[in-house]
């Protein structure tokens, strides 16, 4: 099996209830091949992972990489995993709280841009970060996310 089809990562999918239901806090992937996009290129924080390292760590871990903040205490409300298009599995926890998306600041990345240029730029892991509720989250998060959506649905009934 090649490396990149065992390619793994781990995040926490962040919920609050509000006076309309549930609310997550999804993540908008920065860079130039997602600036444009809404449906598809959303997220939950989340990074990848050497095997030797637990998922559970790894969520946490990532969720402070990404957000720059703490991961919140709370219950996890384990919401299993995905595999996504691109042959990532994705682990994730879901874990009740409130943060405000304006005290974010994210982690970045580098990367050659424009393509073939032989110029490196930086960009914010995740450009944007908002609350949304369900029915709008399932519209622009990544297709295989959205079970993580419906798992958590299930769970809050």
């Amino acid at each position: 099996m090649s490396a990149r089809r065992s390619r793994r990562s781990a995040g926490l999918l962040l919920y609050r209830r509000s006076g309309d239901g549930l609310e997550v806090l999804l993540g908008h992937m920065g860079g130039p091949f997602f600036a444009r996009r809404e449906a598809g290129a959303w997220t939950v924080p989340k990074g990848e992972y050497d095997p030797e390292e637990p998922a559970w760590e790894a969520a946490r871990r990532e969720f402070r990489e990404e957000l720059g903040l703490p991961p919140p205490d709370g219950e996890a409300v384990p919401l299993g995993e995905v595999r996504q298009t691109n042959g990532k599995t994705v682990t994730a926890w879901a874990i009740e709280g409130d943060l405000d998306p304006a005290a974010i600041a994210p982690g970045t990345f580098s990367m050659e841009w424009p393509p073939r240029s032989g110029r490196t730029q930086e960009f914010p892991e995740l450009d944007r970060v908002a609350w949304l509720g369900l029915d709008r989250a399932r519209e622009v998060i990544v297709t295989a996310q959205t079970a993580f959506l419906d798992r958590l649905a299930e769970h809050s009934l």
